[in-house]
């Protein structure tokens, strides 16, 4: 995850906006991103918008790609997908956010729906079990996933845990500081989970 937090975000005008890439004049500084479908349709971007992308910053030997993402959420699934899952790489991780969202990606995974995730521009349908294969049994996100549905695990509880995860920390530890903090304070909110969660794993 070399350079995934060396720039968080990203607060600016939209510059040209084309779907899967934008350009945003950071004051007067153009940051070419190239983001997922779902970004793009949920701010509908057009030139002199003002905006905030989460981003994530990809570096290879020839290249650093700037990734954006209108929620954290997004960006926990990217680097979830690049990270955790052997042979998945930033294009095929933003190809899998352009065919799915957030919750729809959530739910392949949870029912180990190979075909819809596999509906995704160049993800055969191998890889799309790998997919499901790694992030039910290496990472176990799957089960906590199952149960934000059901109403048993909190949206919040839920995100602060992926968002850790995504960070690379295991799952086991992550859960167990959310759920300590949750006895404390039941009502906090992501942000709150993971600021606590970092204190007690750090």
């Amino acid at each position: 995850m070399m350079g995934a937090d060396m720039i968080s975000f990203l607060r600016g005008k939209i510059a040209e906006a084309r779907p899967q890439s934008l350009v945003l004049d950071v004051n007067g500084v153009g940051y070419e991103l190239n983001v997922p479908l779902s970004t793009f349709d949920f701010l509908n971007p057009v030139e002199g918008m003002e905006v905030t992308l989460k981003t994530h910053l990809h570096i290879r030997e020839t290249a650093h790609v700037l990734y954006g993402f209108a929620t954290d959420e997004e960006r926990d699934i990217f680097r979830l997908l690049i990270d955790r899952v052997s042979g998945i790489g930033p294009s095929m991780a933003l190809s899998i956010l352009c065919g799915l969202n957030v919750e729809s990606f959530k739910a392949a995974v949870v029912a180990g729906d190979a075909a819809m995730i596999a509906r995704a521009k160049g993800v055969g349908k191998k890889t799309a079990e790998r997919i499901i294969l790694e992030l039910k049994d290496k990472v176990g996100l799957a089960s906590t996933w199952q149960s934000q549905a059901l109403g048993t695990t909190s949206r919040a509880a839920a995100d602060a845990e992926l968002a850790l995860i995504a960070l690379g920390f295991k799952q086991v530890d992550a859960r167990k500081s959310i759920a300590a903090h949750l006895k404390e304070s039941p009502d906090s909110d992501t942000d709150e989970l993971i600021r606590s969660a970092l204190r007690r794993m750090s």
